[in-house]
């Protein structure tokens, strides 16, 4: 990896950076980074313009090969990283969706209020931990057979609402209603699937969490109103994907598709960027596999907000009216859809990759539920423990620059190895716990891995894409309690 990118950025915009197809002969279209005056030089000594070039090399890519202001070093593309391919002639990379496939946010509110809970916190927490399985290749308490996971890859979280996992409202407000259709078990190893079986609902390691959050600013009441959202309200934010499932499909077909680039005269700069025609047998066995592992990843999160919906309402004895616990959204950040856009005035079928970068379509689109069709659609970015989540809305002018994409989290800036050197010594728990954070986790490792210093001012981050118009602040929330892997 190159230390520091030297090449052109130019100014195009308050928050919005380019990077000229002219500068490499290869690049079929400009790089956009969206950023502050702050932030531009970080990226430039992390070398994520880099990937940020590779991506424009993508045959079939359309506008711009785009990146979120939360880009850092990713494989392939960036993390933050989104392109829109031309579907009749363009590639689908698994580079351009990441290894945890449908790595995933949702939040969902209650009617309780952080006077109402503070007292029993530590108790609320200790019993999500006990109840929620979390951590690396740890199993669950869900035992599912072989015939039920294929159901799960096809029917995603629909299967856990059919099983008691939930309610039918869950679904009209998670992304795709918790299922895209192009599933297919049979292309899916035996490998993938034997990880899959005892990982569903399971919270996993490293960035992935649940926290309890309390609404602490509201920007936007009419939105806010919309979303039930009010200022000391108690919500539960659940942050995770596909754990071992979704990463075996990735790496299978990554081997795959390493072995064919020159069946079909593919020549991009970096092997990390091995793709495949969309409308090709392996480019057709991939998507099916990623779809597989996107709803196994919906389903997860689905069954783990059953049990934290359970938790809550045994340990305070109140009924399901008194807690609320209604989902306001779920979102999908690594994943490719197959979506209609406009492009230079026309319409056209687009195969969006978005790694590490969130949907926010604008007012008025067809997959809004009924209730969010007026506003936009929510978008979810989640901080990391000692650090504040926002809750947005996408825009139309979304939908015109960036496929409708936003960012979807802080974004790294040291690596976990370089967290862990610079947390040797400290307790980052009680670091934390000064500041009034309740934490639950396996090991100090995870906890010094993801110490708030480990990434980008999601404040900044969050004024980047409100300033440039792509999605829209609606409340911010701080952490209470958090658990991890």
């Amino acid at each position: 990896m190159q230390k520091t990118y030297t090449g052109p950025l130019e100014k195009i915009g308050d928050y919005k950076w380019r990077i000229p197809k002219s500068y490499n002969k290869g690049m079929r279209v400009d790089g956009i980074i969206y950023a502050s005056e702050k932030s531009i030089n970080r990226i430039r000594d992390d070398a994520t313009p880099l990937q940020v070039i590779g991506v424009a090399h993508l045959p079939g890519i359309v506008k711009a090969s785009l990146a979120m202001p939360d880009i850092h070093w990713g494989y392939g593309f960036p993390i933050g990283g989104v392109a829109g391919v031309r579907v009749d002639d363009g590639v689908i990379s698994p580079g351009g969706v990441g290894y945890d496939i449908n790595c995933g946010v949702r939040t969902i509110r209650t009617n309780l209020t952080v006077d109402e809970i503070r007292p029993r916190l530590r108790e609320i927490i200790d019993s999500l931990f006990a109840e929620i399985p979390t951590g690396l290749g740890r199993g669950g308490k869900l035992r599912v057979s072989k015939s039920e996971l294929n159901q799960v890859m096809e029917k995603g979280a629909r299967w856990a609402v059919e099983n008691g996992y939930g309610e039918r409202e869950d679904l009209d407000h998670t992304e795709a209603g918790g299922c895209i259709e192009g599933a297919n078990p049979d292309v899916v190893s035996s490998r993938a699937k034997e990880r899959g079986l005892p990982q569903l609902g399971t919270l996993g390691s490293g960035n992935h969490f649940l926290e309890i959050q309390e609404v602490e600013t509201i920007y936007d009441e009419n939105v806010a109103e919309c979303m039930g959202l009010f200022k000391g309200q108690v919500v539960i934010m659940i942050h995770t994907g596909s754990r071992g499932f979704g990463y075996q499909i990735c790496d299978d077909n990554i081997k795959v598709m390493n072995k064919i680039q020159s069946k079909y005269g593919l020549d991009l700069p970096d092997k990390q960027l091995a793709s495949a025609p969309i409308d090709s047998p392996e480019g057709r066995t991939y998507i099916a596999g990623m779809a597989s592992a996107a709803n196994y990843a919906w389903c997860n999160r689905q069954v783990i907000t059953h049990w934290m919906r359970e938790v809550f309402l045994k340990l305070l004895s109140i009924s399901p009216k008194d807690f609320g616990g209604e989902l306001i959204y779920d979102v999908a950040h690594n994943i490719a859809k197959f979506e209609e856009h406009i492009v230079d005035g026309k319409k056209m079928n687009l195969l969006v990759h978005r790694k590490g970068a969130t949907r926010a379509f604008g007012p008025g689109h067809s997959e809004l539920p009924d209730d969010y069709i007026d506003v936009g659609q929510p978008v979810i970015v989640p901080g990391d423990m000692g650090t504040a989540s926002y809750l947005l809305v996408g825009t139309d002018t979304a939908m015109k620059e960036t496929f409708g994409s936003t960012c979807h989290g802080a974004g790294r800036v040291l690596s976990r190895h370089q967290a862990m050197k610079k947390a040797k010594g400290r307790r980052i728990d009680d670091e934390l716990a000064k500041q009034g954070i309740i934490i639950r986790a396996y090991g100090r490792g995870t906890l010094a891995e993801e110490m708030p210093e480990a990434y980008k001012d999601i404040d900044d981050v969050v004024e980047v894409v409100h300033g440039a118009g792509i999605s829209r602040k609606v409340a911010r929330m701080i952490p209470l309690a958090v658990m991890k892997g």
